[in-house]
């Protein structure tokens, strides 16, 4: 089977295919892990490796080959490529990583593999020493000593070695969201939260935000519903920094804000699971036990065994993100100046990435471009006017992620924002449809591009559309940029 087979199978084919190779990816990662810590004639190792060889084998059936390829930090199984997200990011990366260690770009194997041989394999590819000189050679020769067939292997091409910065945003991306799930797990067992880390990932942060903020604000487009929590604060955090720069704050106080975002919802901790996903209406108790979460997150950062490390304007955060700026809200003690700066950003975002996600209780999501308007109404109520606008500017008029409809008949997603204040109605957008409707994998065109022949522009944006109703994912389109 070759690419354009690839591409000729069923929907549905292809589908069973993807969800037996993500299956695939995930066994292969514990097998080489277990092959770390085990010897090889473990129990619970060799069940792994049955279990895997299980899996090769029901995929050789089924098409005739099972051949895994890394190709610019994205794995591809029979050239289908396999969808990184938040729950499968951790074995992808394990994998990817232990393949560039020992410069493999493609794995082939091939009918009558053996389970010895498969086993066999496996401790070699865990065990082998990283990164020696020719690491592809190496390990490629000791394949053949030991006379292990049915399994080919390619080495990885120069050029899948270079580094990308798109790439090293999303790694930072998801890093972050597992250092904070590492951190919630900490504060449950009583044991000490590294902000020293916590620190270095908002420094990360503000890099990329300063090398490209429009691909860091892209990144926000992730949503998580079954981690909400982790996923949403990270997207606070990531908003925050970017807008507290265009403000004017310095290095260290953008960190301090970033600390302070993500953090800001350390309160819903100790909040049972069934009172924040209800789907109904709370009642007054569970209404109650809600607006307490301000209190508890402050409480918990002052707890830390590390507090000489929490910025003070943490505690700020935790304890007024949902203080409004006419002073309702919650809680209700706070007059309007002496609610904190950051605390006031971070209102903002909060806000924004909220009414932007799809809950269990929230049918109505809405489009970027619509939060953006509702906000504008609710200006000097809900939001201090001058941050507000502020974040409306960096946003932009097509925010990333925001799905436009051409006057081609193209439809494309915005993925960066022009500088120009002339041009911000022309940003550059990625065409995933054709002019007949077809999805596509088009390319990156610059609306502010103009015909030389003609001296006109060639795309025009007509109008937005809810990605939500043609089931376009804006996430996925925008880390496929990074791969």
């Amino acid at each position: 089977m070759d690419a354009s087979d690839a591409k000729r199978i069923s929907p549905e084919a292809a589908r069973v295919l993807h969800h037996l190779a993500v299956e695939m990816v995930i066994r292969l990662n514990v097998v080489l892990k277990s092959a770390k810590i085990y010897e090889p004639n473990n129990l619970l190792f060799q069940g792994q490796v049955a279990f895997l060889l299980r899996l090769l084998n029901k995929a050789l059936a089924e098409s005739g080959q099972a051949v895994l390829a890394a190709r610019q930090s994205t794995l591809f199984f029979n050239n289908i490529r396999l969808k990184c997200g938040f729950a499968n990011y951790r074995f992808f990366k394990f994998i990817l990583e232990e393949l560039k260690k020992k410069e493999i770009g493609v794995i082939r194997f091939e009918p009558g593999l053996s389970e010895a041989d498969l086993k066999l394999f496996a401790i070699l590819l865990a065990k082998a020493e990283e990164k020696p000189p020719r690491a592809f050679e190496t390990l490629a020769a000791e394949l053949k000593t030991k006379g292990i067939g049915h399994i080919a292997l390619e080495k990885i091409l120069p050029s899948e070695l270079a580094p990308s910065r798109e790439k090293d945003a999303a790694k930072i991306f998801f890093l972050g969201i597992t250092h904070l799930e590492d951190a919630f797990e900490s504060e449950s067992r009583q044991e000490k939260i590294r902000l020293s880390t916590t620190r270095r990932l908002m420094q990360s942060i503000f890099n990329h935000i300063v090398d490209n903020e429009s691909f860091a604000q892209g990144l926000t487009n992730i949503k998580n519903f079954h981690e909400y929590t982790l996923n949403h604060s990270m997207n606070v955090c990531i908003l925050a920094i970017a807008l507290g720069r265009r403000l004017g704050l310095d290095r260290n106080e953008l960190v301090d804000l970033g600390i302070s975002a993500f953090f800001h919802d350390f309160g819903k901790l100790d909040i049972p699971r069934e009172i924040l996903e209800k789907p109904s209406k709370l009642d007054d108790r569970e209404r109650e036990i809600i607006e307490k979460h301000p209190y508890q997150g402050a409480g918990k950062l002052v707890q830390f065994k590390e507090f000489k490390n929490v910025p003070l304007h943490a505690i700020h955060v935790a304890l007024e993100h949902h203080v409004k700026e006419d002073q309702s809200g919650y809680p209700r003690s706070f007059k309007r100046q002496s609610v904190n700066l950051f605390s006031k950003i971070v209102k903002i975002v909060d806000f924004f990435d909220a009414i932007t996600t799809k809950r269990v209780y929230r049918t109505n999501v809405f489009t970027r471009e619509d939060a953006l308007s509702l906000m504008l109404e609710l200006s000097g109520e809900e939001f201090h006017p001058l941050l507000l606008r502020e974040f409306v500017k960096m946003m932009g008029v097509y925010p990333v992620g925001t799905l436009v409809a051409l006057n081609t008949g193209e439809l494309g997603l915005v993925v960066e924002n022009n500088p120009d204040p002339s041009l911000l109605l022309r940003p550059r957008v990625k065409l995933i449809t054709d002019p007949h409707g077809d999805k596509v994998d088009g390319d990156v065109v610059d609306l502010s591009e103009v015909d030389p022949a003609t001296n006109r522009y060639p795309r025009t944006i007509v109008k937005t559309l809810d990605a939500e109703k043609y089931d376009i994912r804006a996430a996925d389109y925008l880390l496929a940029l990074a791969e």
